[in-house]
């Protein structure tokens, strides 16, 4: 249980940047010496540095300064999947981008488009998109997360209501039938829910690793999102099991 409380910590550090002991003890329901015990246990293993009443995540401003993403692993599944994306975009769409490394490579995929809207709560994909004639840009308001480079919480939520738009383009952290849709950071949910909200069709972007995966916070059920776009390395038995769901899935492949 400690080990798994402490992979927990991480995930929602590597998300957030920091945390409170105060908070990370009602989140995972157990002391705030229990607590202080897991980031001793991180910060000898060279993962976070501890501060008063809290932690954050070590090279945190390195990445922040380098505009760089912490979950860069899978990146040629990512990639792959991002290629499979550009089908379902077109001139004349306003597309939700949210914020992470599958929907950072869809964004690098976007360059030169005509006639297209990007919203986004992700300042690295507005950066990478700012500069391009054919692409309107906007950004949500929100608290900014260093790690991922984004902007959270209720203000952002609140930027999507009254909007109405074509796609979204939707990352998650963890993918189960039980769990549904799950995210390391709380903050987060509001934000993906608005989202969900303003779109006609999700489409929900996750590499093969992340299936059967469940993070901290779960969003809701799978039935709130239309489509998933995943890489061919998932597992034949959850293949078949989301088609039983009627969860339509669509396969990007390698290419020969």
């Amino acid at each position: 249980m400690a080990n798994q409380r402490r992979e927990k910590i991480m995930d929602l550090l590597r998300e957030d940047g920091s945390a409170k002991v105060a908070n990370l003890a009602k989140l995972f329901k157990v002391t705030e010496v229990t607590i202080r015990q897991d980031l001793e246990k991180l910060e000898n293993d060279g993962l976070i540095v501890r501060e008063h009443g809290g932690a954050f995540l070590k090279n945190v401003e390195d990445q922040v300064r380098n505009f760089s993403l912490t979950h860069q692993d899978n990146m040629d599944k990512k990639g792959l999947i991002a290629e499979r994306c550009l089908e379902f975009i077109e001139s004349g769409d306003t597309v939700i981008l949210d914020s992470g490394s599958t929907t950072t490579e869809i964004a690098k995929r976007l360059k030169g488009m005509k006639n297209l809207t990007v919203i986004t709560n992700a300042l690295n994909i507005a950066v990478m998109l700012g500069a391009e004639p054919g692409i309107e840009v906007i950004v949500t308001g929100g608290e900014f997360k260093p790690p991922t480079l984004s902007l959270t919480g209720q203000k952002a939520a609140d930027f999507f209501k009254g909007l109405n738009v074509q796609k979204l383009f939707l990352a998650t952290a963890g993918i189960s039938l039980k769990a549904g849709l799950t995210y390391p950071s709380i903050s987060d949910i509001v934000v993906k829910k608005a989202m969900i909200e303003a779109a006609d069709i999700t489409y929900l972007v996750a590499d093969s690793s992340k299936i059967g995966k469940s993070a901290l916070a779960s969003l809701g059920a799978l039935s709130l999102i239309d489509y998933i776009i995943t890489d061919e390395d998932i597992d034949s038995k959850k293949k078949k099991v989301f088609e039983e769901h009627e969860i339509e899935l669509i396969i990007a492949h390698k290419k020969k």
